[in-house]
């Protein structure tokens, strides 16, 4: 018998990624603000962010790989918002390189900032239709996996 969990309130577990990455996200954010006026801003910049990127990655990486492909099999109508959603994966995919890039050339604090704030509101967005279009599906959402490889760690 395998030791995956078959009952998971899987609405909870989406709720508290996207609360744990909001707060990543602040963090950074923060982070690029302080940074303008410390002289070793780049190397907690960098901390901050890769941390927040590699967050980011490996949610959208669980979902397109392990809750997309549930969530269409066992509610078919939903494929079209899961298209949507994997749409927005690739968009904020290409951010998050465009932002580690930034950060790896030690770009000022200040255009780190301004990447943060665009990324910020593309990101809410996603998040809130996410949260929106899937929350009904999530609470009899039959799905045999831990919810870190499906979310990222909690």
């Amino acid at each position: 018998m395998s030791d995956v969990p078959r009952l998971v309130a899987w609405r909870r577990q989406l709720l508290e990624a996207h609360t744990r990455l909001r707060l990543a996200l602040a963090t950074a954010q923060d982070a690029a603000a302080a940074g303008a006026d410390l002289p070793d801003a780049s190397r907690d910049l960098l901390l901050f962010c890769h941390g927040f990127c590699v967050a980011l990655d490996g949610h959208h990486r669980g979902e397109d790989a392990l809750l997309f492909p549930a969530l269409v099999a066992q509610y078919p109508k939903a494929a079209g918002v899961v298209n949507m959603l994997r749409q927005d994966h690739d968009m904020i995919s290409t951010l998050l390189t465009r932002f580690d890039d930034a950060v790896r050339a030690a770009e000022p604090p200040a255009i780190l900032a301004r990447h943060l704030q665009g990324f910020a509101a593309i990101m809410e967005s996603h998040f809130r239709f996410e949260e929106r279009e899937l929350e009904p599906l999530l609470d009899q959402l039959e799905l045999e996996a831990y919810p870190d490889v499906v979310f990222g760690p909690l």
